[in-house]
């Protein structure tokens, strides 16, 4: 008599009702769903939108009042008039990005690397040693709309014979539209490929 009135004195576990486990599962799921499933998604948009809005909308690029892509996402371009963007192993298809998924060591993807770079520089009169490597090789996304300064400036010439402009004009051209490295640091100077051509086509 004397341990089971000081254990009761001391506050004797009781487990929980089931009623109050229940009623606590009900209100975290709330909280989750609520708070973060909607509200703070919510948030996250809006401040997307007071804040970036151009690029919370998908960096889209308009022409005469219509969409005509995106500063995101490439396109391929295959005239000789506009610069050429990288090669995409989806097709430059936004809804199925990936890369080859070949191994560095599989003859295969070798050969196609090895014939693209040939291919590319026959097309623009260097030697294959000359072509950078983005020109011939595939991003990881396949949609990668930026070609390095060094990628845009061997086909200069190309465009500029194609469309019957000087030189300079291209080559200023791809000079005011070249990026610089991210924050001076990471990276390599880069080029927007569909921005390029659209400055292209304005000229």
């Amino acid at each position: 008599m004397t341990a089971m009135t000081t254990a009761t004195a001391h506050g004797a576990f009781t487990a929980p009702s089931r009623t109050s486990i229940v009623r606590g599962a009900i209100g975290l799921t709330l909280i989750i769903l609520v708070g973060f499933g909607f509200f703070y998604s919510l948030a996250g948009v809006g401040i997307g939108q007071a804040l970036f809005p151009h690029t919370a909308n998908g960096s889209l690029i308009e022409r005469d009042g219509k969409v005509i892509g995106s500063a995101l996402v490439a396109q391929p371009f295959v005239s000789d008039k506009y610069f050429h963007p990288r090669p995409s192993a989806s097709n430059y298809d936004p809804t199925a990005l990936a890369g080859s998924n070949q191994a560095r060591t599989n003859p295969d993807l070798r050969k196609r690397l090895e014939d693209s770079r040939a291919a590319i520089a026959q097309r623009e009169g260097v030697a294959p040693l000359a072509v950078p490597g983005d020109l011939f090789t595939q991003s990881g996304a396949g949609i990668d709309p930026h070609i390095t300064a060094a990628s845009a400036a061997i086909q200069v010439d190309r465009i500029a014979r194609a469309r019957g402009m000087p030189r300079d004009v291209v080559a200023n051209l791809l000079a005011r539209y070249t990026e610089p490295k991210q924050w001076g640091v990471f990276g390599q100077a880069r080029v927007n490929v569909l921005q390029l051509n659209l400055a292209l086509d304005g000229l």
